[in-house]
């Protein structure tokens, strides 16, 4: 059965068009000049990215984290505990894809790639300039784990404050660090009237990017 008040929801999108005169010939940089233009509107959440993975039995799963650079102008840096769901599945199956939706600019980036591991140094140095109390939480928390109650939680939380007592930074926890997704597809998406959305994607052939037009 249809929900009729899902069913009569939408939205005509016509802000913006999108050619391939438009974009510029490398993907990461284009999606920068994007970006940059999501902060300069002040949309809601523009690092936020939903982060896909797939498990050895090929489950997919799915979750919304913090796009935290664009090393090189080559790949998506985003941060978690390795021993989290998602680390367990990049481990397995070092792939993943990322999605941006930007509905103020009636905008949406899709990107697939191989992930790795970022750098130590780069983990520790980003790891020591969060808030002390993130820091604490990182070692705190058993990501993905299953917890009794909030209250055990919280246990652990001041167990590890008082352990490190008044410092204000933190050794970075071996289980904590950074992921880099290198893309080999991206597409950029803008949304248009009677659905008929512009799409433009960036495929890696070896080392050169190369520029189609999807159907919407």
């Amino acid at each position: 059965m249809i929900d009729p008040h899902l069913a009569d929801l939408r939205k005509t999108y016509a802000q913006r068009t999108l050619s391939e005169a438009d974009v510029l010939p490398e993907a990461v940089p284009q999606f920068r000049a994007w970006l940059e233009e999501a902060l300069a509107a002040q949309v809601d959440e523009p690092t936020a990215m939903t982060v896909s993975t797939v498990s050895a039995a090929g489950q997919p799963s799915s979750r919304v984290v913090l796009l935290k650079g664009l090393p090189d102008d080559a790949g998506f840096l985003f941060y978690t505990n390795y021993d989290s769901r998602k680390g367990h599945e990049l481990t397995a199956q070092p792939l993943a894809a990322l999605n941006f939706f930007w509905p103020g600019l009636e905008r949406q980036v899709r990107v697939e790639g191989r992930v790795e591991k970022a750098p130590e140094t780069m983990s520790t140095e980003y790891f020591q300039s969060r808030p002390r109390s993130s820091q604490i939480g990182a070692w705190a928390s058993p990501q993905s784990q299953v917890i009794g109650s909030r209250e055990e939680l919280e246990a652990r939380e001041e167990a590890v404050a008082e352990e490190f007592g008044a410092q204000d930074t933190l050794p970075r926890p071996a289980h904590w660090g950074g992921y880099i997704l290198r893309p080999t597809r991206l597409e950029l998406w803008q949304g248009r009237p009677s659905r008929l959305h512009d799409r433009i994607v960036y495929e890696l052939e070896g080392a050169t990017w190369k520029r189609s037009r999807l159907a919407p």
